[in-house]
């Protein structure tokens, strides 16, 4: 029995034009596909008061926050991404008819432990080789904490690669000096009911 034929990669121009008219969205690897499973209530709620928080202190300024429907462009050494993170903020938007951001200066993923893998891993790697970011923030469903991945600058104002900071409690908030905006974890976490620990 012959050899199957390997499956022939889609291009961005099919994917693009494949995702406006589709009902399932699905991220784009190189020409590989991954259909995106619905998120629960939780999830949802995370994302939507991420929107929320940054869209009231955002009016009015150049910056502005972007949900989940929008996808970013990640233009790799080797091939292309399409991701659509819970959230994210650009400060130089593409033109108005892209379907996509190619600059994001913040970006959250809100994980679970389906996701968090995901998150951690390939994402991580993939969104902090964009130039333009400044801030990475993964955000917890089970409890009121987030880890920021934040760029590094020195005295010259040149910048660097990433530290971590730990955010945990309803009473901390995220500074994101980068956009002239904070994000309290009291407004993140709205209407979320935590399981109990133990």
């Amino acid at each position: 029995m012959p050899p199957a034929e390997p499956m022939p990669l889609l291009s961005v121009e099919d994917y693009l034009a494949a995702e406006t008219d589709g009902e399932v969205r699905h991220e784009y690897l190189g020409g590989y596909l991954y259909a995106m499973a619905g998120a629960k209530t939780v999830h949802n709620r995370i994302a939507a008061n991420f929107l929320g928080a940054l869209h009231f202190q955002l009016r009015g300024q150049p910056c502005e926050p972007f949900n989940s429907d929008m996808k970013l462009r990640i233009q790799m050494t080797s091939h292309t991404r399409f991701y659509y993170p819970d959230g994210m903020v650009v400060c130089t938007p593409n033109p108005p008819d892209d379907p996509y951001q190619d600059q994001p200066v913040v970006i959250a993923e809100v994980i679970s432990e389906s996701t968090r893998r995901t998150d951690e891993g390939e994402k991580r790697e993939a969104y902090l080789s964009i130039p333009s970011l400044r801030v990475y923030l993964l955000i917890e469903t089970d409890q009121p904490r987030v880890v920021a991945y934040r760029r590094d600058t020195d005295t010259a104002g040149s910048t660097g690669g990433f530290s971590s900071e730990l955010y945990a409690g309803l009473e901390e908030a995220v500074p994101l000096d980068e956009v002239s905006a904070r994000l309290a974890l009291i407004d993140l976490y709205e209407r979320v009911k935590f399981p109990p620990v133990g």
